[in-house]
């Protein structure tokens, strides 16, 4: 390893004072390991890359349940199920509250040889039956998410009903309480087991077309590759065409006024319910909520990540701004129909390229697959992190009450604190203590020690997380590292060259989306961040959320710290037509909200002008 290059190593990461023991809060084979010098080793002897794209905040202990969830679901499918020849699983470490991550290559390239035809056998039965699996995996999500929904969450009684005695029942109200959240952990780990079902091969389709092409046509660019699958209709656009479709209505209807009247959403429901027209606008709502309102408002892996139908302000805060649109005389549609006319004219110039019949054919097939694919990649994210995760957090909610009401805390919001591992501890504490009537220790063990870790995790948010740890690889192979996360070597020569300093005048990324673009930018941190948010500004964030849509039609570019050519913000931007740098690192570090920059979304290059 000697001239490898080098990241801090995982043992050299300081513990932020007033933090000490925050390993506690985490299960302990999430550790970077101290005392297991085999495994340390191990840790050292690899790249981890901050995993910024699914969590661009510390951890909560209780959130930290996705994490587990895909740790497992995704790592199974390529090394156990679909057997991906060059990638096993991916290994997550968690470090100052924040994920870091491995890819786990296959090494040896005979075992390679000999999982291709299985890859073959096992993922070409789905590529051939994609339409009818896919409708099953509908299915089987819309059941979970009913089965999540039904389950009901009953605090204990003073006594027992008779009825457990004179119909030999046999099960009291305490197991079935302990039985309900065993219920929703399994159907937590369950919507993840579905949420790998098709996402590897979703991506891994879209390989052999760009491997194609690199062979095909020296010198393309990857960013022309992505145009030949744009043009998606995606299921997650659908929350912001309910949206556009309100603020026309309220137009149509006459009631526009009083929907920009207020900022607060009961307001506005007040007055209009005071007409004929107002009222109609109303059930419009209605019926446009379920399920589409259950879109997070960030990336859904968060509690505090509400759902739309949660905090009403959100969409309506969109619905507002699509209004004021319509009234400029500006189209709320995306330029769907530019966005394919230049796929197609791409997909035909590349075509007649080719030297053979044969090879058109390869080439045509590969796009169908690819395409025919694609829309999963965006679609799971609407069943799983935003629908599912929205009934979810709030069922949840309802088992903290609970605790709430046997003293264990002080507010419902205080179970984010606990890990799953510790609520089932907890539960047990509260179920035999109402059992035999001695008092539990939870009410005087929880609350100093949340108190605790809520200071932790406040200063968790204070600490920046760098980009990667451990040694960096000679080079990135790992086809899923490097169009989701976006990290190449290029990538990490770049945070080598930062070192930390964020006294940078040009910023290397990802070509996320074509496009040569100069204006203002705008920091964005936080959802409140985006009502600052001014038309024709460049969003710079940490990454982007589905319910961030609205704002794509007052952008003029998009740059993010951390993503691929497949991550949300460049599937985003090039349904838009805006240009997008991605993976960048240190952008929001770096940039200052105001500062004028140059986004080149053909070479993946910030200039701070």
């Amino acid at each position: 390893m000697a001239g490898q290059r080098a990241f801090t190593m995982p043992s050299e990461v300081k513990t932020i004072p007033g933090t000490e023991g925050w390993e506690r809060m985490y299960p302990y084979f999430y550790r970077f390991s101290k005392d297991d010098a085999a495994r340390k080793a191990y840790e050292e002897s690899v790249l981890w890359y901050y995993d910024g794209l699914h969590y661009p905040e510390p951890m909560y202990p209780f959130d930290l349940i996705w994490d587990e969830a895909w740790f497992l679901a995704l790592s199974q499918y390529n090394s156990r199920i679909f057997m991906i020849p060059p990638a096993l699983g991916i290994d997550h470490r968690i470090v100052n509250g924040y994920i870091y991550i491995s890819p786990v290559p296959v090494a040896d390239p005979a075992e390679i040889e000999k999982r291709v035809p299985l890859f073959m056998e096992r993922a070409g039965y789905y590529y051939e039956h994609w339409d009818e699996l896919y409708a099953k995996w509908q299915t089987k999500m819309e059941d979970l998410i009913k089965e999540l929904e039904g389950i009901g969450i009953k605090d204990l009684p003073g006594m027992e009903d008779s009825s457990l005695v004179f119909e030999g029942v046999g099960l009291s109200s305490g197991y079935q309480l302990a039985k309900t959240y065993n219920h929703l952990i399994d159907c937590a780990l369950r919507a993840w087991q579905y949420h790998f079902e098709f996402l590897n091969l979703g991506y891994a389709a879209y390989l052999p077309l760009t491997e194609f092409c690199h062979k095909a046509f020296p010198g393309i660019e990857d960013r022309t590759v992505t145009k030949m699958v744009a043009g998606i209709d995606v299921i997650l656009f659908q929350p912001d065409e309910r949206l556009k479709e309100l603020a026309s209505a309220a137009v149509d209807l006459g009631v526009a006024d009083i929907v920009k009247s207020s900022p607060e959403p009961g307001e506005v429901i007040d007055r209009l319910g005071a007409s004929a027209a107002g009222r109609e606008w109303l059930e419009r709502l209605e019926k446009a909520k379920y399920p589409w309102f259950y879109l997070s408002s960030g990336t859904g892996w968060y509690h505090d990540h509400y759902s739309w139908l949660d905090r009403m302000e959100i969409p309506f805060m969109s619905i507002r701004s699509y209004i004021e649109k319509l009234e400029q005389g500006h189209s709320l549609a995306r330029p769907l129909e530019e966005v394919r006319a230049e796929r197609d004219r791409i997909i035909a110039e590349y075509t007649e390229l080719l030297p053979s019949v044969d090879d058109e054919n390869t080439f045509k097939q590969l796009i169908a697959v690819a395409q025919k694919v694609f829309p999963y990649v965006e679609n799971h994210n609407f069943y799983v992190e935003h629908w599912f995760h929205g009934v979810f957090w709030n069922k949840i909610r309802e088992l903290s009450r609970i605790f709430v009401n046997h003293g264990f805390f002080a507010d419902v919001e205080d179970i984010w604190y606990l890990n799953r591992y510790e609520i089932q501890e907890a539960l047990y504490d509260l179920l035999t203590g109402w059992a035999t009537g001695v008092k539990a220790r939870g009410p005087s063990y929880w609350p100093p020690e949340i108190a605790w870790r809520k200071g932790v995790i406040q200063k968790f948010r204070e600490f920046m997380p760098p980009p990667a740890l451990g040694l960096a690889p000679e080079t990135v192979s790992e086809p899923f590292t490097i169009m989701l996360w976006g990290i190449t070597n290029k990538t990490m020569d770049s945070w080598l060259s930062a070192d930390g300093t964020t006294d940078l005048r040009e910023l290397n990324g990802f070509a996320g989306s074509a496009g040569l673009v100069e204006g203002k930018a705008r920091v964005v941190r936080s959802l409140g961040d985006l009502k600052t948010l001014q038309e024709g500004e460049i969003l710079v964030a940490a990454t982007t959320s589905p319910s961030w849509a609205p704002i794509f039609t007052r952008i003029r570019a998009c740059v993010t710290d951390v993503g691929g050519i497949m991550s949300h913000a460049a599937i985003v931007c090039r349904e838009y037509g805006l240009p997008a740098v991605v993976g960048t690192g240190f952008a929001t570090a770096t940039i200052k909200t105001g500062q004028m920059i140059r986004v080149d979304g053909n070479q993946g290059v910030i200039t701070i002008l």
